[in-house]
């Protein structure tokens, strides 16, 4: 019988202050340059791979088990010492500090999904005008950055990543006029009417590889590629591109990105349509609209886009 198994932790919330400050090379469709990351917030999985703790599930033996609770406690204490800018980094040095603790430990991934926290705006009472806290911060509770983190023991011992998976997960982004959906395929089950100018809107998540996954773990500023940035390049091109489908637009999407940073070798998309149901127009402006919150099911749309 053959077996494979893993087990770890999940969702450990972890809150870092005073990390290294992360900076980066900017780009014409974004006017972030790099975050202070007085606080660096994260929720943090990490699964443990390989057939080390099959005696756990075939006879109970817990003896090379290490407890959840521990790994919990372990991600705690050991970003403490974590002096990278990126969650990419982050994660990779938990990841490498438990293969180092725990030699029985196979290999395993590491996962996290940022939580982020923006400084609050307040009066300068020098200018008049109005600056960035330094100790105030307002929770965010849109997208946000993702990243997963493989790591294994070579024949020589060394620990490295075999992958890294950056990403901006739960955009949300509504353009009222610049879209259309026609001339598609009908028959005797189709009864949505073709519309030449629509609103759209669309939730997305977007993946992205590097060719060389150390550049998110020990950042060069000239080539890492913050998920801002991503998600700044996205909502300029939607703002400015006539599309023809949602897939036309991640389409769009990916070629801008691949062009922008050629230092990525994939980039990847997951959508959805949410357009809202429409339920009163004006009489007398047809721009004026009311609209609703539309009934699933939902469109889902994918795409991946690999350099040759």
């Amino acid at each position: 019988m053959k077996t494979e198994i893993h087990y770890g932790k999940a969702a450990v919330s972890t809150y870092r202050t005073y990390a290294t400050p992360l900076r980066v090379t900017p780009i014409p469709e974004s006017p972030f340059t790099g975050r202070e990351n007085i606080i660096m917030g994260a929720a943090i999985d990490v699964r443990v791979l390989g057939e080390s703790f099959l005696a756990a599930y075939t006879g109970g033996d817990n003896r090379l088990v290490v407890a959840t609770d521990t790994m919990k406690n372990f991600i705690h204490r050991e970003s403490l010492a974590f002096d990278g800018p990126t969650l990419e980094g982050w994660l990779f040095f938990i990841g490498r500090r438990f293969l180092e603790t725990y030699p029985h430990m196979e290999r395993l991934e590491m996962s996290g999904r940022e939580a982020p926290f923006l400084a609050a705006r307040v009066p300068d009472g020098d200018s008049g005008g109005w600056r960035d806290s330094a100790v105030l911060f307002d929770r965010g509770h849109g997208d946000h950055g993702t990243a997963v983190v493989a790591l294994d023991r070579t024949g020589d011992g060394a620990i490295v990543a075999t992958e890294v998976h950056s990403g901006r997960a739960d955009l949300e982004m509504i353009k009222v006029s610049g879209s259309s959906f026609a001339q598609f395929a009908r028959d005797a089950y189709t009864t949505l009417p073709e519309r030449t100018d629509r609103p759209l809107y669309v939730h997305l998540d977007i993946g992205w590889r590097y060719a060389d996954p150390m550049i998110a773990i020990t950042p060069d500023a000239a080539r890492y590629v913050a998920s801002e940035q991503v998600a700044d390049l996205a909502a300029t091109v939607f703002d400015g591109f006539v599309s023809l489908s949602i897939q036309h637009l991640v389409h769009e999407i990916g070629q801008r990105a691949l062009a922008r940073w050629p230092q990525l070798t994939e980039i990847s998309f997951e959508a959805q349509n949410r357009l809202w149901d429409l339920s009163h127009t004006s009489d007398s402006d047809e721009r004026v609209k009311v609209y609703t919150d539309p009934r699933p099911p939902f469109g889902r749309i994918g795409l991946v886009l690999r350099r040759d």
